[in-house]
């Protein structure tokens, strides 16, 4: 039980993370975001659980997995069911519109909060070893 309730935790403040994020950067959010978010933040959160990388590296992999959910999501939700959420077709370096390099980049550097955030809440409310986090 308290597995599922740290994971709900988890889910729920990655959820509302990125919603927040894509409210300030695009004015509005849809409730998928959310559920998109909680899975990147859990799987980020996740990475210095299971291997014992340099902080850039651990933001480098997050940064992969959320592009990649994204244009996972972003083919299901806009391409194929037209809910037209989002649409990078007017960035440079985009794939189908859904992804594109500029964003990639951003969440690069946005993965470093949310390992931090991941980390805090799981020792200050789940009482787990606090990392000691690598540079290189």
């Amino acid at each position: 039980m308290k597995s599922f309730f740290k994971y709900f935790i988890l889910f729920s403040v990655g959820g509302l993370a990125y919603m927040m994020i894509e409210i300030l950067f695009s004015g509005s959010t849809h409730w998928t975001m959310g559920v998109l978010g909680a899975i990147c933040f859990i799987l980020i959160g996740l990475i210095d659980s299971y291997f014992d990388l340099p902080l850039y590296k651990q933001m480098f992999i997050g940064a992969v997995i959320v592009t990649a959910l994204e244009f996972v999501a972003g083919v299901i939700l806009n391409l194929w069911l037209h809910l037209n959420i989002w649409d990078y077709s007017a960035l440079p370096y985009n794939i189908l519109g859904q992804v594109c390099l500029p964003f990639s980049i951003l969440w690069f550097f946005l993965c470093l909060p949310a390992i931090f955030l991941d980390d805090w809440i799981r020792t200050e409310f789940f009482g787990e070893t606090r990392p000691h986090y690598k540079l290189h």
